[in-house]
């Protein structure tokens, strides 16, 4: 929980402020579902921001300065545990309070 804490912090910054509360949380939820997906397609932890990036991400480009601060929340959550879990859906509600 420290870790999204903290997460949520440094996505606080003048990078994604041009966006709205719900915007925002809507991009970091993407990149925590592509993250999720590298998880569980076994990429490697060192190696999820090539893999998430090569895939053409559609978020905007200022907010992949956020995919190696929210790999390690989704790699510390257990494998068998990730699979029935929607990461995306917890993050965004979290991201906006709910």
């Amino acid at each position: 929980m420290k870790r999204i804490v903290l997460a949520f912090a440094l996505l606080a910054t003048p990078s994604f402020a041009a966006d709205t509360a719900s915007e925002s949380c809507a991009h970091q939820a993407d990149i925590v579902a592509a993250i999720q997906q590298a998880r569980l397609n076994n990429v490697s932890e060192a190696d999820v921001e090539q893999t998430v990036l090569a895939n053409g991400p559609t978020w905007p480009e200022n907010y992949n300065a956020a995919i190696p601060i929210i790999v390690p929340w989704v790699y510390e959550q257990k494998l068998d545990g990730l699979r029935a879990q929607d990461l995306a859906d917890t993050w965004n509600k979290l991201c906006l309070g709910e």
